[in-house]
């Protein structure tokens, strides 16, 4: 989950690793370093904490060198600190290396190293690699090899990689080649990027978007060498391959806060218009029950639905809260049976084969190691069987460049642009409407919906990005002036029930994220089986009570939080009298069909864990222990 980023052309490169460390500090923030070489030597600079500890240590000054590499970390081996920070050298201090992942068979290769006088001065699983391409090179200099490859450099980092277990990307220099960089990719994305006179690796394209947007993504196993004249790349076994850099199509997201405090904030504001691009994109605006041709066009083939019989969605975090809602729609407006599974847990415990079956995968980055693992575990147990058990794989995604984009058949893009924040919000919206019209289109194709029934869903589904809107200009300040109680509290309930379920536990989820408070969300009529014992005077209780089959049956569950003494919330629609009668607080929402309920009742939750978290003085956009994308098991 680290960011890593390398540089290597005629500009100082600690002004460009910097700025692109910005655009990943998303990733990890834990500790942030760079490395360059010059004049013969590595100059390393490396702070605890944020980014803007490493930019106070430098000072303003650039570490010389027009090659360098650079990190920001989210700690999985060793604290924190310091001395654990990227980049790592080898005991000589010759090589340096930037990692992203985890080194499985570290432990072994670290006594092997010992056993040669190598000796170690941090806790991270990444200092053997350095010391491993050392003893390499050395070895080679010994033997007098002559290799097949660009430079030594790039033999002892393929001999080294071919030997490291686990999931990992490499960035790596050495003070002996100083017009190089390796790089190398095994289950930890990894894009080169190509500009005039200039070349650079990053673990994410925003990192190197305001310098190119020619990239190269790394796939499994394979490595490459930056040098000055351009990029060759191999795979781990020395051969040479051969890739054409690919334009990326559209302009860069602005990354700026736009007058907001926050990123997160400003994601939240920008749900809107991110509804309606989904919509625009892929659903038609003047289609009418009258229409002979499908309202959807997810430029998915006839035969991807044949026969389907049932849908696997694989998904973690966020991702799995909109999976739940996935589920409902596939279920109730297509009439498929639908199941969820945690991707960590589906990796290890995956249900029996079943013939006829669409794989979802749902990660907003494209890269969430479990998620990308699950969908290929799949895919290769259903490679050889009879036709009926073939995969078939959609991916949904924000990132059209990403791992899960190339494994599966199709994507569909859910076209939020970069977010900033590492609580997700506008990709959860966004992922929800690539639901709708998911399910849509199935049940379009299946028949299972009237044409008139699907006009009206089409129609109300274009009317939610103003209504959005309205939530946002008539809410905003009430809910942050209700943060304001909650500064103390230390723990919430969030109770939903139907579609607006797994909205109770994003809600919570939310708040768990950025205000560090205790909070579960349940199904709101399965809190007297055990839950109700939590309750009392200091556990608000948060309801989504929205109209339609459940409603009554909510505000029956939310009677009973109110006969515990806890402060009731309610997420219910306008001018429900009956609503104000029974809450303490309500944070209204315009009227809709129960079944487009959700995309609307989860943005009071989002503004209340956002503005209690503010009020509460903490680092919304990079809470701690967080990283924005989870690229390690």
């Amino acid at each position: 989950m680290c960011g890593i980023v390398g540089y290597i052309g005629t500009q100082a490169a600690t002004g460009i690793l910097l700025a692109g460390l910005e655009k990943l500090e998303y990733r990890g923030y834990d500790s942030a370093g760079i490395a360059t070489v010059w004049e013969g030597e590595i100059h390393r600079v490396r702070a605890k904490g944020k980014l803007r500890n490493l930019q106070s240590k430098l000072n303003g000054q650039e570490i010389p060198g027009l090659v360098g590499i650079g990190h920001t970390r989210w700690a999985t081996h060793g604290k924190p600190e310091e001395h654990n920070a990227h980049p790592h050298l080898d005991t000589s201090k010759r090589v340096a290396v930037v990692q992203n992942g985890i080194i499985e068979n570290y432990r072994e290769l670290r006594e092997e190293l010992k056993q040669l006088n190598y000796e170690f001065v941090t806790e991270t699983d990444t200092e053997v690699i350095p010391n491993l391409v050392a003893e390499c090179l050395n070895q080679m200099r010994q033997s007098g090899e002559t290799e097949k490859f660009y430079s030594p450099l790039t033999e002892a980092v393929r001999r080294v990689v071919n030997r490291l277990e686990g999931a990992f990307a490499i960035v790596l220099l050495c003070a002996d080649y100083p017009d190089e960089i390796v790089v190398a990719r095994q289950q930890a994305p990894l894009v080169l990027g190509f500009g005039q006179g200039e070349f650079f690796c990053a673990s994410d394209i925003p990192a190197i978007l305001p310098y190119t947007h020619a990239i190269v993504p790394l796939e499994n196993g394979e490595m490459a060498t930056l040098t000055p004249l351009g990029i060759e790349i191999y795979n781990f076994a020395g051969d040479r391959l051969k890739k054409h850099p690919h334009l990326l199509s559209g302009t860069a997201v602005t990354m700026e806060k736009q007058g907001f405090r926050h990123f997160m904030l400003k994601e939240i504001y920008e749900q809107s218009s991110v509804v309606r691009m989904v919509l625009e994109t892929y659903i038609s605006n003047d289609w009418t029950a009258a229409s002979t041709t499908s309202p959807i066009n997810l430029s998915l083939p006839a035969e991807f639905y044949t026969d389907l019989e049932q849908v696997q969605i694989v998904a973690c975090g966020t991702s799995w809260h909109a999976s739940l809602v996935g589920k409902y729609l596939l279920e109730q407006l297509a009439q498929i049976p639908t199941q969820v599974h945690y991707a960590s847990e589906f990796r290890y415990a995956p249900p029996p084969l079943m013939p006829n079956t669409l794989i979802v995968g749902v990660t907003q980055s494209g890269e969430t190691a479990d998620t990308l693992s699950a969908i290929a575990m799949d895919k290769q147990r259903r490679a050889e069987k009879t036709p009926q058990f073939r995969p078939r794989l959609l991916g949904i995604t924000n990132r059209m460049q990403s791992s899960l984009a190339r494994l599966v058949d199709y994507t569909i893009d859910i076209q939020a642009g970069i977010e900033i924040g590492v609580a997700a919000t506008k990709t959860f919206i966004a992922q929800l409407v690539a639901f709708y019209c998911l399910a849509l289109d199935l049940a379009y194709r299946r028949q299972t919906l009237s044409a008139t029934q699907l006009e009206q869903i089409i129609g109300q589904l274009w009317q939610l990005p103003a209504q959005i809107e309205s939530i946002l200009e008539q809410q905003e300040r009430q809910i942050e002036e209700l943060a304001h109680e909650f500064t103390e509290t230390q723990d919430f309930i969030f109770i939903g029930r139907g579609i607006n379920y797994p909205i109770a536990l994003e809600g919570a989820l939310k708040l768990k994220e950025i205000s560090y408070i205790h909070a579960e969300g349940y199904p709101a009529g399965e809190m007297k089986h055990g839950p109700i014992a939590l309750l009392d005077a200091k556990v608000p209780v948060v309801a989504i009570a929205m109209p339609g089959s459940v409603y009554e049956k909510v505000l029956s569950n939310v009677q009973e939080a109110k006969a515990r003494d806890s402060r009731l919330i309610g997420v219910a629609p306008m001018h429900d009298e009956h609503a104000k009668e029974i809450f303490d607080d309500t944070l209204p929402v315009p009227v809709v069909d129960e079944i487009l309920s959700p995309i609307l009742s989860v943005i009071p939750l989002q503004l209340l864990a956002y503005h209690i978290a503010a009020r509460r003085g903490l680092d919304v956009d990079q809470p701690r222990n967080l990283a924005k994308s989870v690229t390690v098991e």
